[in-house]
């Protein structure tokens, strides 16, 4: 038995304090998915109309009010004779009573039917953000993802290098500060500055708690605590057109999303609910905080270490002789006891709890480009959680071609990413995480080629079931990745690899708005590119290893050790790891 291994079983194992610990991780999800549902709230676009302009209408038509004046004032579209949203009429000057020779621009501004998602006022109906400023929606929506992006990116990196907890509640005081001053924005320019900046605190605050909740659990849990959170998360988002009908503005809204985020860091700042990660903490040398913390554990799990049996009493408390005696009673006898924490591995010898701990050893993402596999596998996630993320909004475009309500998609797609959340919980442990991942990139691949090739030739509800069908997947895939990633990628960078693999999903769900601020007219090409990405992704999931089971890899040589396995029964030693020499292939088999 590995000797931090005892460590962690005098600490309680995964006991009481650590599942209330993450059971307690659930809470904040809700506020965060309060936060992340607040985009399509703020930039819901109305119906509207422009607002009749009678200087513009000959001398015998000015008098007119109601009704009448909107006909003679703006023109009728389509079937349904629906005013214009962008054009009023244009009349011949001279003329006293004329019919409209032409159309142009709004004057007065705009009419709205109020109220969109539930708010009376949002920044698109404050600052006019239609017609001709129409494309500043997508870019607000572009930079809010983008903010996302940098904050997985970047303050994923910083929870590798000052820890999980500190990164957390310096997002969670940033996040709240952002949220205020979104709230009180005078001005577009600076509400897009305000949103790139509030997502990436977002970010860091969602990335920091999921690695630190994997990092509590063992690995038969680590499936069912983080889906759990996914499903608090979901909560969260189906609430949040419920609090804008009682807001009914924006300002308001961000306000209460602002004060959501303060009441967690009120709570969760506090070490006793958000400790630092022992996990982390072993991994970078830090052995005397994380004996601290493991001690605490074990008294709030109701194990005194004190107590313990002698070998495991005395690694807690660092009796050197009495450690190396447990070593070799260890060796003399069999261990059927398989560890069940999934924290990572310290170094075989623990003589250095009783010397004095050593310079915290830190580790940057760049290091990966010196693994033999773990950059391969990290790569392959990152381009799934790409291809998850943008082809997402293909097959929203199919369900919904018009965006003339709200209420349909917010709440089909809430919904859709609980369901996608419930499949996975039920089917990943069972099939593991390699087949399940190879089986949603097929559904979502086989999806879009056929809704791609043969849209106008199906019947309407196989589209919508192709379509429904294509939602799912690609959320289980996005998800599932996510999950992958932080159980492939070492402790040492987990939060950095786990934050380029979320920021590759943020970035396909850019490319939606990206598209809209064209006019859609790259449509088309973008559902070619993201279903073409699907084929090849499903390729390069056959060479990912298998994580399920498995203890948390401590450093890069022990992520390295995770080799592919056949898909359907696990031989390890028989495989040869495809994309390495020969040489390096022996040198991974002679580790194992």
């Amino acid at each position: 038995m590995d000797p931090e291994v005892r460590v962690l079983r005098a600490a309680g194992g995964f006991g009481r304090a650590r599942r209330l610990l993450a059971v307690a991780s659930w809470l904040p999800c809700v506020a965060l998915g309060l936060a992340l549902g607040s985009e399509p709230l703020l930039t819901a676009l109305p119906a509207h109309h422009c607002r009749p302009d009678p200087a513009l209408l000959p001398p015998a038509l000015r008098a007119l009010r109601g009704p009448a004046l909107l006909d003679a004032s703006v023109p009728r579209l389509g079937p349904a004779r629906s005013p214009s949203p962008c054009l009023l009429l244009r009349y011949p000057e001279p003329a006293l009573r004329a019919r409209p020779n032409g159309t142009g621009p709004c004057t007065r501004g705009w009419h709205y039917v109020l109220p969109a998602a539930g708010l009376l006022r949002s920044p698109v109906t404050q600052w006019n953000l239609v017609c001709e400023d129409g494309w500043k929606v997508p870019l607000e929506q572009t930079s809010h993802l983008l903010g996302w992006l940098l904050g997985c990116v970047i303050l994923g990196m910083g929870c590798d290098r000052f820890g999980r907890r500190a990164v957390f509640v310096a997002s969670l005081v940033l996040a709240t500060g952002l949220g205020a001053g979104e709230a009180l924005a005078a001005s577009f320019p600076a509400l897009l500055a305000l949103r790139l900046l509030h997502g990436g605190a977002l970010a860091g605050a969602s990335l920091t708690l999921y690695v630190a909740r994997l990092e509590l659990c063992d690995p038969p849990h680590r499936l069912v605590f983080s889906m759990g959170a996914g499903l608090f998360s979901g909560v969260g988002t189906l609430l949040l057109p419920g609090l804008a009908l009682l807001a009914q503005d924006w300002r308001l809204l961000q306000g209460l999303s602002a004060l959501a985020t303060g009441l967690l860091l009120l709570f969760w700042g506090y070490p006793a609910l958000f400790p630092e990660s022992p996990c982390w903490l072993l991994a970078t040398g830090q052995l005397a905080r994380a004996r601290k913390i493991l001690w605490h554990l074990a008294e709030a799990s109701g194990v005194d270490p004190e107590n313990s049996p002698e070998e495991e009493s005395s690694l807690a408390t660092g009796n050197a002789p009495a450690r190396r005696k447990a070593r070799v009673l260890e060796e003399e006898r069999p261990h059927p006891f398989v560890c069940t924490s999934s924290c990572p591995l310290m170094s075989t010898e623990l003589d250095v709890l009783s010397a004095g701990s050593p310079l915290p050893q830190h580790h940057c993402i760049l290091e990966l480009w010196h693994t033999h596999v773990t950059w391969r596998n990290g790569l392959i996630l990152g381009f799934s959680s790409l291809v998850g993320g943008g082809i997402r909004a293909s097959f929203l475009r199919r369900l919904f071609p018009h965006e003339a309500v709200f209420y349909g998609p917010y709440f089909l797609v809430a919904a859709l990413e609980m369901a996608a959340t419930i499949f996975l919980l039920l089917t990943v442990d069972r099939w593991g995480r390699r087949l399940t991942l190879l089986l949603g990139t097929l559904v979502m691949g086989l999806a879009s080629l056929l809704l791609l090739a043969g849209a106008q030739y199906l019947p309407g509800w196989t589209v919508l079931s192709l379509s429904v069908l294509g939602l799912v997947a690609s959320q289980a895939v996005s998800t599932l990745s996510s999950l992958f990633a932080a159980e492939i990628f070492p402790t040492v960078i987990r939060g950095a690899g786990l934050g380029l693999v979320l920021g590759a999903g943020f970035l396909g769900q850019a490319a939606a708005p990206l598209a809209n601020m064209h006019g859609r007219r790259g449509f088309f090409l973008q559902h070619v590119v993201f279903a073409s990405f699907a084929i090849l992704a499903l390729l390069c999931v056959l060479l990912l290893p298998e994580s399920r089971g498995r203890g948390l890899p401590h450093s890069l040589q022990d992520a390295d050790r995770l080799r592919r396995s056949p898909l359907l029964r696990g031989h390890p030693h028989q495989d040869h790891l495809p994309l390495l020499p020969p040489s390096h292939c022996r040198t991974q088999t002679q580790l194992v």
